[in-house]
């Protein structure tokens, strides 16, 4: 990392929510982390989720939105234990710091001491994105074997990490 500093996450204020929006992706990350504008205001009004601003000192150098699953969806039924995180986005000024792992390592820690009672974090993540695909593993997401057909970006992996333990540490 170019910086002594660590990120942090924090459910976004008005005013991080506004720097999130302003964030720039390429436009192939674009196409796999989706319109980052458009998560950060459907998170913001959704009750059942969670617009996470992740801060480098009191810059916004990212966002990620987590969902706490309230409805069936599809075949499986509702499990009260699991997170979404999804729209996972560093700004393209920060990409290729060394930030990615110490993110999520943030997010999984601040799931685990604000919901204890959620025990696994699941995000689907397209085939194509290896760069992600080898960031989730190394911060401990497994590959559950499950394809996700569709989306914009083709098939996606559904991959899961248990909260709470093994977390790493920078």
């Amino acid at each position: 990392m170019s910086s002594g500093l660590l990120p942090c996450v924090v459910i976004a204020s008005t005013a991080q929510a506004e720097a999130a929006r302003c964030l720039l992706l390429t436009a192939t990350q674009a196409v796999y982390a989706g319109d980052i504008a458009f998560n950060v205001d459907n998170a913001m009004a959704a009750p059942d989720s969670d617009a996470m601003a992740v801060l480098l000192g009191d810059v916004v150098i990212g966002f990620y939105r987590l969902d706490y699953p309230t409805a069936a969806f599809a075949t499986q039924a509702v499990d009260r234990r699991l997170v979404t995180l999804r729209a996972f986005a560093l700004g393209l000024a920060w990409q290729g710091r060394g930030f990615g792992l110490p993110v999520l390592a943030a997010c999984c820690a601040d799931l685990a001491l604000r919901h204890p009672e959620r025990l696994t974090l699941a995000l689907n993540v397209h085939a194509a994105n290896v760069i992600a695909v080898h960031l989730y593993t190394r911060a401990g997401f497994v590959d559950s074997g499950e394809i996700v057909r569709g989306g914009r970006g083709g098939p996606q992996h559904l991959m899961r990490r248990a909260l709470g333990v093994g977390q790493w540490a920078p």
